[in-house]
């Protein structure tokens, strides 16, 4: 692994009864983590692959974790996540900006799904000899967000290769 969960998560910092959404949660590594910090709040590991959404859940298990509720849902969609709107205090977004086709769609979700002054922890490739095709820059990433009203708080260290930021739903 690139880049650590635990650690970017810190640098938000959770509190114990946040609702966190992971968009395009994967295997659910951020899930997880998230899950273990916010023991009196809720996880929302949102994946479109099936059969990621069975990884997570057997981890899940293993973990002996009741707060992680697992949507099959799409990122790329308004309502696509299946979250109300302003239900989420953070939105984890790790190493799927890149892959995304309609961006300003995705942000718009994120935007929903929030509530007033949510932060999103975005994690993705930084653009290196590792970098998937599609990677897109930090500041690319920060003007799509503040095109949006996002709000840049600060910049993190998300290892090296991978850029970080924590932004604030603004209006």
């Amino acid at each position: 692994m690139f880049t650590d969960p635990v650690k970017n998560l810190k640098m938000l910092p959770l509190r114990d009864d946040d609702i966190v959404a992971d968009l395009g949660a994967g295997t659910g590594y951020y899930s997880l983590a998230a899950g273990e910090l916010v023991p009196q709040g809720k996880v929302y590991a949102v994946e479109i692959v099936k059969d990621f959404l069975t990884t997570i859940k057997n981890k899940v298990k293993d973990a002996k974790l009741n707060n992680i509720h697992i949507i099959w849902g799409n990122i790329e969609k308004i309502n696509g996540t299946k979250i109300g709107d302003g239900i989420a205090n953070v939105v984890l977004a790790s190493n799927v900006l890149f892959q995304v086709e309609d961006k300003n769609t995705f942000i718009e979700e994120i935007k929903r799904i929030l509530k007033p002054k949510g932060k999103v922890l975005l994690v993705d490739w930084s653009s290196d000899s590792f970098s998937p095709k599609g990677t897109i820059s930090s500041t690319k990433a920060r003007e799509l967000f503040e095109a949006k009203g996002f709000i840049l708080e600060r910049d993190i260290d998300a290892g090296e290769h991978h850029y970080g930021m924590i932004l604030i739903k603004g209006n």
